[in-house]
């Protein structure tokens, strides 16, 4: 819904918003510059929202205005615009999107503070607004997202309001939250010095793959040259299978990240981490591809319910 839309809109509600009843053929007469089938869709959808009323009296459409204080109308004409905002944003740049489809560690600041404030207003999309603050409190000031007002947060963006405040300082604390509880736990290695801090590193990163996973995934660990964690990448989706599981692809990424060497990364849903033959099997393939390459396979790590395995320990 661009502007004209939105004023289209707003002229038909006010044609016949002053009456507290009226007939859908009177509403169509005020709006003689509209089609009459447009003005039919708009008077369902303000009954169906439950903002109208009906009844059918002598052969017509009688509608009544449900609240005396229409204000909670302009408000419903602002979730049109910002429900047709977010349909206009291309798939891709979505983030609710982007989550379920790559995962929710792949979203940047903005895309994770557009998904918690959720529907925009008129002229800015909740995706926009996302950028806005994000670009306000960038980099480390994120942090300090957290001692922000709704009085200091609504000069940046138009679309926080009371509720997407509440969501963005809810998401934030429970976030803080859980960090206290994670740090108990022995911390991510920063460097890779062998099977033991592999599998450590594997099952805080894949945690919700390894507790919630109902299908196997098949990711890499991209290694510095001091073997640290560059970045992770999801390579397929689907039961393990050495024709699958492509070289072509999972050195694309390595060698897009500069990467020195990778670690093999997938789930078992069953909740066993034991090693099956075909896991050995893609193992070897992709060990002797990255001596080829030039980037070695440094561990191939199994996550479950019950704990992570190491192929390359085991063998």
């Amino acid at each position: 819904m661009n502007n004209s839309s939105l004023q289209k809109l707003r002229a038909a509600i006010d044609s016949f918003r002053q009456e507290r009843e009226f007939s859908a053929h009177w509403a169509k007469l005020q709006c003689r510059d509209l089609a009459p089938s447009y003005i039919t869709r708009v008077l369902n959808q303000l009954a169906r929202d439950g903002h109208l009323e009906s009844r059918v009296d002598e052969r017509q459409t009688i509608y009544r205005w449900t609240a005396d204080d229409l204000t909670s109308v302009d408000g419903w004409i602002e979730k049109q615009f910002s429900k047709q905002q977010i349909k206009s944003v291309p798939l891709a740049d979505r983030p609710r999107e982007q989550l379920l489809q790559n995962g929710v560690e792949r979203l940047t600041n903005a895309q994770l503070l557009a998904i918690l404030i959720r529907v925009g207003v008129p002229g800015e999309s909740a995706v926009e607004a996302g950028l806005a603050i994000s670009s306000r409190f960038e980099d480390q000031a994120i942090s300090k997202l957290i001692d922000a007002s709704i009085h200091e947060l609504r000069p940046i963006s138009k679309a926080i309001r009371s509720d997407s405040y509440c969501q963005i300082m809810a998401g934030i604390e429970l976030g803080r939250r859980i960090a206290i509880l994670r740090d108990i736990e022995p911390p991510i290695p920063e460097r890779i010095r062998g099977s033991d801090d592999a599998i450590q590193m594997c099952l805080k990163r894949f945690a919700r793959l390894a507790a919630d996973g109902l299908q196997e995934e098949f990711h890499i660990v991209t290694l510095d040259t001091q073997h640290g964690p560059i970045t992770s990448h999801r390579i397929t989706v689907g039961t393990l299978d050495a024709s699958l599981v492509h070289p072509r692809e999972v050195f694309r990424f390595a060698i897009r990240d500069s990467a020195s060497a990778i670690i093999l990364v997938h789930n078992h849903p069953s909740g066993d981490p034991t090693p099956s033959r075909e896991d050995i099997a893609v193992t070897d393939r992709l060990s002797k591809v990255g001596e080829l390459v030039g980037i070695r396979v440094l561990d191939h790590i199994v996550v479950a319910k019950n704990g992570g395995r190491s192929i390359m320990a085991d063998r």
